[in-house]
C-alpha cells in the first residue's frame, strides 16, 4: 500500500468515525448544542424556585446555553418530579430533586423514586423552623404546644408543604415528641413553603413549618415570627434561635434538601461534565454570596455520595411516615 492510499485510508476512516460520533444523540462531544431544562417541582418564591435560578444562571454562563427554569408544581411535587424522571435521558432537561421524592411513593402517589434519576450533586439541606404570625400572642414554642394541648381536635390549623412534605414530618414530629397526637392539628397541604407562610400571614393557618431561608422575606417584613429550629443545634444564621431539645427537653429534627438530578440512563460523559460546572458553580463567590445571605446551608456531594444519601433519606423517610400512621 502506497502512502497515499493510507493516508487515504486513515482519512476515511477517520470520517467515519465522525460521523458516528454525530449520528450519536446522546454522545457528550456535541452537548449542549441548546438549551437545558431546569425542572423545578415547587412554585416560584420557594426556596426549591429560587436556588435553582441562581444555578440556572450560572450554568447558562458556564455552559454558555440557556438553562430556561421551568416550575412544573402540582401533585404535592408529583408532577415536576415526574417530569424529570420521564424525560429523554439526552441531558437537555434536568431538574431539581428535593426530599418529598421519599415520601411520594410510600403514599401511594407515584412509583417514582430516587432509583429513577441520575444524581448530579446535592447543594443544599436547610433544618426546618415552626413559625407563627407576628400578631399572635405565642413568644415561645411552649406557648404554642400548650394551646395546641388544650385546643380542640383538628381546631389548629399549620401549613408549609404538601401532605407527607417535608415541612408536614417535621410538625408532625414535633407534635408526636411532645406527646401530641399528630392528627390533632389539622395540616393545610400548600405547593412548597411560599404559599403555606403567606397563608400563615394572612391569617388563614395558625402555624407553619419551613426553613429559615424561606421565610426570611416574611420575616424581614415583619409579618412572621420563627419560635424553634428543628436541628441538633442552633443556627448559625439564627444563633438566638432554640433548638426544640433546647426550649422543652423533647428531641426532634428534620431538615430539607435539594440536589440536581437529570433522569436516569443519561450519558456518563453528559454527568461528569454537569459534575465538573456544578462544582465550580458551588465554590463560585456569586453563588456563596447568594447563599450565605439568605441563610441557606452550602455543601455539595456528588455522584455515587449523593444517591447514598438519597438513599439513606428514603428510608427515614419511610421509617417517618410508618410512625406517623401517615402510610400502613
Amino acid at each position: 500500500m502506497t502512502h497515499s492510499t493510507k493516508s487515504q485510508g486513515y482519512k476515511a476512516l477517520g470520517i467515519a468515525s465522525l460521523l458516528l460520533l454525530a449520528s450519536s444523540p446522546l454522545h457528550a462531544s456535541s452537548w449542549p448544542d441548546k438549551p437545558i431544562t431546569l425542572v423545578v417541582p415547587w412554585g416560584a418564591g420557594g426556596g426549591t424556585d429560587a436556588t435553582a435560578r441562581m444555578i440556572s444562571t450560572l450554568l447558562e454562563e458556564s455552559l454558555g446555553v440557556p438553562v430556561p427554569v421551568v416550575n412544573r408544581t402540582g401533585g404535592s411535587g408529583v408532577i415536576g418530579h415526574s417530569a424529570i424522571a420521564n424525560a429523554t435521558p439526552d441531558g437537555y432537561t434536568i431538574g431539581i430533586a428535593t426530599l418529598e421524592i421519599g415520601g411520594m411513593h410510600y403514599q401511594g402517589l407515584t412509583d417514582i423514586t430516587y432509583q429513577d434519576y441520575s444524581p448530579i450533586g446535592l447543594y443544599n439541606a436547610d433544618p426546618v423552623a415552626i413559625f407563627v404570625s407576628s400578631r399572635s400572642g405565642y413568644d415561645s414554642i411552649d406557648d404554642l404546644l400548650k394551646a395546641i394541648r388544650s385546643s380542640g381536635h383538628r381546631e389548629f390549623k399549620a401549613s408549609g408543604s404538601a401532605q407527607g412534605g417535608v415541612n408536614h414530618i417535621a410538625e408532625a414530629g414535633m407534635l408526636l415528641a411532645s406527646d401530641i397526637p399528630a392528627d390533632k392539628v389539622a395540616w393545610v397541604p400548600s405547593e412548597g413553603a411560599a404559599p403555606g407562610l403567606q397563608d400563615l400571614a394572612a391569617g388563614g393557618v395558625d402555624f407553619a413549618a419551613a426553613s429559615m431561608p424561606e421565610a426570611r422575606a416574611l420575616m424581614d417584613a415583619g409579618l412572621i415570627k420563627p419560635l424553634v429550629i428543628l436541628n441538633t443545634e442552633r443556627s448559625s444564621n439564627a444563633p438566638d434561635l432554640p433548638t426544640l431539645e433546647e426550649a422543652t427537653g423533647n428531641e426532634w429534627s428534620f431538615g430539607s434538601w435539594r440536589g440536581l438530578v437529570g433522569p436516569a440512563d443519561v450519558d456518563e460523559e453528559i454527568i461528569d461534565t454537569l459534575q465538573e460546572h456544578m462544582s465550580a458553580i458551588v465554590n463560585d463567590p456569586t453563588y456563596l454570596e447568594f447563599m450565605n445571605n439568605r441563610g441557606y446551608a452550602t455543601l455539595w456531594l456528588e455522584g455515587d455520595e449523593f444517591m447514598d444519601f438519597m438513599q439513606s433519606s428514603d428510608q427515614r423517610i419511610g421509617e417517618t411516615l410508618k410512625s406517623l400512621g401517615i402510610v400502613e
